[in-house]
């Protein structure tokens, strides 16, 4: 159960803080329209370097593997690997849903009156908000699967469970554990569709839009 309340703490702390990180800047390049291509290309950079890779410099680097708070060992190194692992989904997805806004609702709405604030708090947010949303769910799903590296450095999380099966050649505690993660990522996947539904303005507008069924009229015979 620990190992479980680690993983979920790591997954949970790195992506509100990619989310702090990217989500004001992909925002704000996306109302503006300059310089957020530049940060989409930036932030991909760390599609292309395993996330492996970065978690291993970390814990070989200053961070180290030392004990980080309620993360344990390895923690800050883990969680700053997972932070840069969660940024692109978020970011790309922010920038791209602010500029898909369609532009003539934008300046249907400056015409209004509405200030550059007004407009982007009251119109391209909540029609940025799907994409938006879909951002952050690729980024819980992805980041909890990844978490489990973090054993390959001695760190946190339900890893240490599959590795201590490999030790131990205990191929029930290896499959059990990774049956554990696979079961919650698809189970993080579902339920993030499922609030994703809920929260999205557009999709509850389409549903309140949508006609009720007709009732089929059943005449008796005379």
């Amino acid at each position: 159960m620990n190992r479980l309340i680690e993983h979920g703490l790591l997954t949970v702390t790195a992506t509100i803080v990619a989310a702090a990180i990217g989500l004001p800047l992909a925002i704000w390049l996306g109302h503006v329209g300059k310089g957020g291509l530049l940060a989409v290309n930036v932030t991909n950079v760390g599609r292309a370097v395993p996330t492996f890779a970065v978690l291993l410099l970390l814990a070989l680097g200053p961070i180290g593997s030392s004990y980080f708070g309620p993360y344990g060992r390895a923690g800050l190194a883990t969680l700053v690997a997972l932070v840069l692992f969660a940024l692109p989904p978020i970011v790309t997805n922010a920038y791209v849903g602010m500029r898909e806004v369609d532009r003539d609702v934008v300046e249907a709405a400056r015409g209004m009156g509405m200030a550059s604030g007004q407009v982007l708090r009251e119109v391209e947010i909540p029609l940025a908000l799907p994409l938006i949303l879909t951002g952050l769910r690729l980024a819980v799903v992805q980041v909890w699967a990844t978490a489990t590296i973090a054993a390959m450095v001695a760190g946190p999380g339900l890893g240490r469970i599959v590795t201590l099966g490999f030790v131990r050649q205990d191929v029930a505690m290896i499959v059990g554990g990774a049956l554990v993660i696979a079961v919650v990522a698809l189970l993080l996947e579902v339920v993030l569709v499922v609030v994703q539904g809920f929260v999205d303005p557009v999709a509850r507008a389409r549903r309140r839009a949508a006609p009720a069924p007709r009732r089929a009229i059943v005449t008796e015979p005379a």
